[in-house]
């Protein structure tokens, strides 16, 4: 089941991420799912080196994001980034929860596309390399279950 490939990472909101008023700008909502993302695909050994080494590209070509509740000054967040697509593209969830609360405070969604480097053509179907780690990895908790 793929929603076992999923990561809780927390994030605490800075000074830098605000605006004047002390609500995070929204295009630094982009910059933290990227961190969590790293992070989730991290999990099946393809980081950024991986990706490269596969001679793949993975541009975002659908981001969706519904903000809920505000992200301010100081406040504790986890964002919980899940895989849901990994076959033909690399489809993740976010949900932004307030950590003392609980409560949901955004949602959002990426698409990322395979395209070989050197080329501007999509491929279809995610490269073998990935998909096989993200099979072995579901296998293998899986089996520690």
């Amino acid at each position: 089941m793929i929603a076992s490939l999923s990561i809780k990472y927390p994030i605490k909101i800075h000074y830098f991420d605000v605006d004047p008023m002390n609500v995070v700008w929204h295009g630094n909502y982009v910059r933290f799912m990227e961190i969590a993302r790293t992070a989730l695909i991290a999990q099946v050994g393809y980081d950024y080196a991986a990706m490269d080494a596969s001679g793949y590209v993975w541009p975002i070509v659908d981001m969706r994001i519904k903000y809920v509740r505000p992200l301010t000054l100081q406040q504790a967040v986890v964002i919980e980034a899940t895989l849901v697509e990994y076959e033909n593209r690399i489809v993740v969830d976010y949900k932004f929860i307030d950590h003392e609360t609980g409560k949901l405070l955004t949602k959002a969604t990426t698409t990322q596309v395979a395209v070989k480097m050197g080329s501007t053509s999509m491929d279809m179907v995610c490269p073998a390399d990935f998909v096989n780690r993200v099979k072995q990895y579901l296998e293998s908790q899986a089996c520690s279950e």
